[in-house]
């Protein structure tokens, strides 16, 4: 491990200075090819090439690769046909050449290969992925369009409350106004009925020839008054229960429209939170099957 790691090392910082010394990524991949082969004694291969340079397509390596060794393989074959090389160590040589090209040019092929089925595993995998949230996100936009609907129906229901609520409060405003409008009358009366006895103790004194029909008719008018008066106290009670009533039918309704629309704002808050969640879900997943293409092409 002690040997590897400083070649990796190495390997990596003269990989940094070939990217700040080329900007054209052929000629990147061209001297990465060399430094792999010459330097470190490394076969190069697309998948290897991209994984140190990452620039371009997968096709690129492909191709520089390529042209690496078509160009080793002529350069090889002038020296193996220079006229001072005895014929059969340029045979030799011209065959381990050739050896040496046909195996690094199948093994750059299977792991190209197998890159592509990776990148094609990704890809189906990420665009499974998109319909299952797609879906998912269609199913929430359905629920959030059924509890608007409530929402909106609920809406409904608590200006129909609120209507009932306007219209009882002004029952129980005309009940007080009757209410006030009897307990006046009262007040009248009483103070009718201490005139009426103030003028016949008045009558009393000047005339008591007539004391015995003064009394008749005192008596008569008092009956007469408390019973009026009676009438009177029983209209305002009968009044005030039914104010009391309204008072609490109001207070019901404008509890249950308390609770209602509390419970449908609730929903509401919660079925945006989950829409937010899963379109941004659906965001990420589209970000990595782009990223994922662009890798493929």
């Amino acid at each position: 491990m002690s040997d590897v790691l400083p070649d990796e090392t190495r390997l990596a910082a003269e990989i940094d200075r070939l990217k700040a010394a080329h900007p054209k990524t052929r000629e990147l991949y061209r001297d990465v090819c060399a430094l792999l082969f010459f330097r470190y004694g490394i076969t190069p291969t697309a998948n290897r090439l991209y994984q140190l340079v990452r620039r371009g397509s997968m096709g690129t390596p492909t191709a520089v690769l390529g042209e690496f060794w078509a160009e080793l393989r002529e350069k090889s074959r002038v020296r193996i046909e220079h006229p001072d090389l005895p014929a059969d160590l340029g045979a030799a040589a011209g065959e381990l050449v050739a050896t040496l090209w046909t195996r690094a040019t199948a093994s750059a092929e299977t792991a190209l290969d197998a890159l592509r089925d990776e990148v094609e595993a990704q890809r189906v995998e990420a665009q499974q992925s998109v319909v299952a949230a797609r879906d998912e996100l269609g199913r929430t936009e359905t629920a959030l369009e059924q509890r608007t609907a409530a929402l909106l129906a609920a809406q409904v229901e608590i200006r129909d409350l609120d209507r009932a609520q306007a219209e009882g409060h002004a029952q129980r405003q005309a009940l007080e106004g009757e209410l006030a409008r009897v307990q006046a009358a009262l007040a009248a009366r009483d103070r009718e009925l201490v005139e009426v006895r103030e003028g016949f103790s008045r009558d009393l004194e000047k005339q008591r020839e007539a004391a015995e029909r003064a009394e008749e008719r005192l008596r008569a008018a008092e009956k007469r008054a408390l019973l009026e008066i009676d009438r009177e106290r029983s209209t305002a009670t009968k009044l005030q229960k039914e104010l009391d009533e309204a008072t609490r039918r109001a207070d019901r309704k404008e509890a249950e429209h308390r609770r209602a629309s509390d419970a449908m704002q609730t929903q509401l808050g919660d079925a945006r939170h989950q829409a937010g969640v899963l379109q941004g879900r659906l965001d990420a997943i589209q970000g990595s099957l782009a990223k994922t293409e662009n890798k493929a092409r």
